[in-house]
């Protein structure tokens, strides 16, 4: 697994990319590197991960994964602050899958100091 090109679509392998995140070896720097380290970790169902980078008054009690879901690729759309020197932002993607995909505009905040994942609105 570590050679493999990372689900983000960063030209890295996944294990210098999202699998430190994943390992809890580092935290994603920006809102962008959270929305994904999330994609990633949807790709290889870590829920553990899922949970732990999701805003604790919007976090769900479990992550659903439907095993026929076949995640295809990401693509950013559109960032809004975020950065090292935000405590909010907005990540705008597209997660494709076999059969469709999720047009998402995704919030985020800054939980001591580490990058969480609030909610999102979908688009068509």
């Amino acid at each position: 697994m570590t050679s493999r090109t990372c689900p983000c679509g960063l030209p890295e392998p996944y294990a210098k990319c999202c699998g430190r995140f994943h390992r809890g070896e580092a935290a994603a720097p920006t809102a962008e590197a959270l929305m994904r380290s999330r994609y990633s970790a949807f790709v290889q169902g870590d829920e553990g991960y899922l949970l732990r980078t999701w805003h604790p008054r919007t976090r769900p009690p479990r992550v659903e994964f439907d095993p026929g879901t076949r995640w295809t690729g990401l693509e950013i759309l559109g960032t809004g602050q975020g950065s090292a020197f935000h405590s909010t932002g907005t990540v705008t993607f597209r997660a494709s899958y076999r059969g469709g995909s999720l047009h998402e505009r995704s919030r985020f905040e800054r939980v001591g100091g580490a990058w969480v994942y609030v909610d999102g609105d979908f688009a068509e």
